[in-house]
């Protein structure tokens, strides 16, 4: 009678040892499919901020060099005028000529970079007054000197207003006579004189001002900007007037080489661990007594597990 009981004891046990281990292996799975998981989103991460870094590194050194190696494109200021009115003859309207000194520096830089080319120009507002139309033809000095007094470039360049007759002149006022009574326009003309076409600055020796005189003591005129424009040739001509396509192919190649940089360097520190001797000679043994141990852990699970189905006690 204990032998039967033990055995239907044993019998109603099974299914639950079963099912209790297709719970623990249900488990076991759903832990390692959750470590994976982990793990992949992980590896993920640390991939995106490697390539994120790397590619902002890239846009950095891209920016660092364009505007270490990029020049300013233009410059302009205003020139103002000064001359002596302290003269004794009526007969002229000024003492002496207009001239104006001019600065090329700009919080303590030179505005000029050395070895570029720039265009030197010169723009005038001059009122189409009875004087400025008799004036005629009048010349332009402009002379650039270094930081001792120097005379590095000298140049002279003659203008005039341009002609327009009594007839011409009396029909644009009659057309406009609205807008100049509003002062919305006003009877001048803009001339721009080019004083320099290709000027380059000498790096041993750089301009730092510049001087302009108008030679002529009965010129009359609103105001006067001078403007700086750089002729960009090669590389610089390609990053001014094709800025996305240069900054596409910088970032590019320096994402490149860095990925590049970054690769080499992760393999050589994973190369770089060497196994010593000893550990080799350990390895094998090591392994095959993890194994005998594993397989001796399985075989006692296995054993506890099916020794209470099996097992009858003595009389």
């Amino acid at each position: 009678m204990d032998q039967t009981s033990h055995l239907h004891s044993g019998n109603d046990e099974e299914p639950s040892v079963l099912i209790g281990r297709a719970l623990l292996r249900l488990r076991d799975a759903a832990a390692m499919a959750m470590s994976r998981a982990q793990q992949r989103v992980l590896q993920a991460f640390v991939v995106f901020s490697v390539v994120l870094l790397v590619l902002w590194v890239a846009a950095f050194l891209y920016g660092s060099f364009y505007y270490s190696y990029m020049p300013k494109a233009a410059f302009s200021t205003s020139v103002h005028y000064h001359y002596r009115t302290d003269c004794e003859s009526p007969a002229s309207f000024l003492c002496s000529y207009p001239m104006a000194n001019i600065s090329l520096m700009r919080n303590k830089k030179h505005v000029l970079t050395f070895g570029q080319a720039y265009r030197i120009s010169l723009q005038l507002e001059m009122p189409e007054s009875p004087t400025n139309q008799d004036l005629g033809m009048f010349m332009i000095k402009t002379t650039c000197f270094s930081r001792d007094g120097g005379q590095i470039a000298s140049s002279a360049r003659s203008s005039m207003l341009r002609y327009r007759s009594d007839l011409l002149r009396t029909m644009g006022t009659l057309l406009f006579l609205p807008a100049f009574l509003t002062g919305t326009v006003e009877q001048k003309q803009t001339l721009e004189v080019e004083l320099f076409p290709d000027y380059t600055d000498d790096p041993y020796d750089p301009s730092v001002t510049a001087i302009i005189e108008i030679m002529s003591n009965r010129v009359q005129i609103y105001s006067s900007h001078l403007y700086v424009h750089a002729h960009f040739t090669g590389i610089r001509y390609i990053l001014f007037y094709y800025p996305l396509l240069s900054a596409l192919v910088g970032v590019s190649s320096n994402f490149i080489f860095l990925s590049v940089l970054f690769v080499l360097s992760y393999l050589r520190l994973l190369l770089k661990v060497e196994w010593r001797p000893g550990q080799l000679r350990t390895v094998g043994p090591l392994l095959e007594r993890e194994k005998n141990t594993d397989n001796t852990q399985e075989a006692n699970e296995e054993d506890a597990t099916v020794l209470p189905s099996c097992w009858v006690p003595s009389k």
